[in-house]
């Protein structure tokens, strides 16, 4: 994995609270992983919405920014369909739209069985180079 290509987000300190590990990353693309832990989990004993929604949003800076490009969020959306099981959960983020300024992608969130537990979808925008 290029270490160049992780440079706006390799210091994430959010992430790395919550333990969240890069598992893939290309421009346009990254796999990321968190494993389910008691922190990660709300009052009814199930992963807490918020710690989905990071792990997504985490997968989507990484993939926004690895061309090497500064690239913020401006618009943010997810959908949650079920709690996840297993021990891990992974979100996948793939690119579907890029131009100068303004870049799209949908992220994937599954469980450990591979099954779909949410999706979001994640617009930013591209910062001119300093």
């Amino acid at each position: 994995m290029d270490k160049d290509l992780l440079k706006n987000v390799k210091n994430d300190q959010f992430a790395q609270l919550l333990g969240i590990e890069i598992v893939d990353v290309s421009p346009g693309y990254a796999l990321v992983e968190m494993k389910i832990e008691e922190k990660h989990k709300n009052g009814i004993n199930i992963v807490q919405g918020g710690a989905i929604f990071t792990l997504a949003d985490y997968a989507f800076a990484i993939a926004c920014n690895a061309d090497g490009s500064t690239t913020v969020g401006i618009n943010a959306s997810i959908s949650y369909f079920k709690a996840p099981r297993g021990s891990y959960i992974r979100a996948e983020a793939k690119e579907v739209s890029k131009n100068k300024k303004i870049c799209g992608h949908q992220v994937e969130i599954k469980d450990e069985d591979g099954t779909l537990i949410a999706s979001f979808s994640g617009l930013g925008y591209r910062k001119k180079s300093e």
